[in-house]
């Protein structure tokens, strides 16, 4: 497993921060056509109109990310290669802090294979090790500010172990089971979703809102609680 990442980290950071999946897709086109039978625009609070189809997608087949525990469930789908997703990480940061108790948020690194694994293996082996509060800001930091070479497993595993923990017990981290585990299951999870680019924001599983091509991060996350608010109410009415 070591030996193969290693090949694996020789790879370039992608460019571009999403992933096409193959022409004819049956998840794309199941996607295409839920959003073409979306509903018309409905009125947030403060009388902003957000249109299904337009700024969110219906995702057709709902994919909660837990067990139903009684909160609104709310994913981004990251990566740490995503010079996007590092430049809404400060919005996002902010953004949590205003959630209601009623409300789950998680992040899940998008597996589109490439470096893209490998830094999905990165965010598990942190959160199984429990330092992920001190490394996932840290490791946008690094890859994107400080343009620090990750070209090896040892590159990750010095990287964490700046962070309170050693090379050792990373690079076992890494090839666990529970990591790979994670890892599969992010793998089968993202493209459920549609997701075909990072950040994504998956609201109760139902759905999906990319950055608009016309706005900024701050209007992807108030659309993102316009559907945590219509998601409460619509369990609120039965």
């Amino acid at each position: 497993m070591l030996l193969r990442l290693s090949g694996v980290f020789a790879l370039m950071l992608a460019a571009a921060c999403s992933a096409q999946a193959p022409e004819g897709n049956p998840q794309q086109q199941a996607t295409a056509a839920a959003e073409s039978q979306a509903p018309a625009p409905a009125a947030a609070a403060d009388g902003v109109q957000y249109q299904a189809g337009v700024d969110y997608f219906p995702v057709p087949s709902p994919q909660p990310i837990a067990p139903d525990n009684g909160r609104i469930d709310v994913v981004e789908v990251f990566g740490y290669s995503c010079i996007h997703c590092a430049h809404a990480q400060p919005f996002v940061d902010e953004w949590k802090k205003t959630l209601a108790d009623d409300v789950a948020f998680t992040y899940v690194p998008a597996v589109f294979g490439g470096i893209w694994e490998v830094f999905a293996r990165a965010y598990y082996t942190a959160q199984t090790m429990g330092v992920l509060s001190r490394s996932h800001n840290a490791m946008f930091k690094a890859v994107h500010e400080e343009h620090r070479a990750f070209r090896s497993v040892d590159d990750i595993a010095a990287f964490y172990a700046e962070r309170g923990v050693t090379k050792e017990q990373v690079l076992a981290t890494m090839s666990s089971f529970e990591v790979n585990a994670k890892v599969a299951e992010a793998q089968q999870q993202v493209p459920a979703w549609g997701v075909e680019g990072t950040p994504s924001f998956i609201v109760a599983g139902k759905y999906r809102v990319v950055a608009p091509r016309e706005g900024s991060f701050e209007k992807m996350l108030d659309i993102v609680d316009f559907l945590v608010a219509k998601e409460r109410a619509e369990r609120a009415a039965g």
